[in-house]
């Protein structure tokens, strides 16, 4: 008998669903991250209005938010089998 045999085969914790819907919520964060960036102004002395817009106070928190619970439920969701 070979040592291989002893021994059994490697499980990941999760399943193939579980891990698709991680990765959905991890595309949820980036992209809320992602529409946080910008908005600064190049010159220090001049104060830019854009960094107070819709997308930035709102819509992007909100996204990683989500993206939080998104990633919440992979982990909960029972794994099928």
């Amino acid at each position: 008998m070979s040592k291989k045999d002893n021994n059994p085969k490697p499980e990941f914790l999760f399943g193939k669903r579980n891990y698709m819907i991680m990765l959905i919520g991890a595309a949820f964060i980036a992209l809320g991250f992602i529409l946080m960036a910008g908005g600064g102004s190049d010159d220090p002395n001049v104060f830019n209005e854009e960094i107070y817009n819709w997308r930035r106070i709102r819509l992007a928190p909100t996204l990683v938010i989500i993206g939080l619970g998104i990633e919440i439920y992979a982990i909960l969701a029972k794994p099928k089998k």
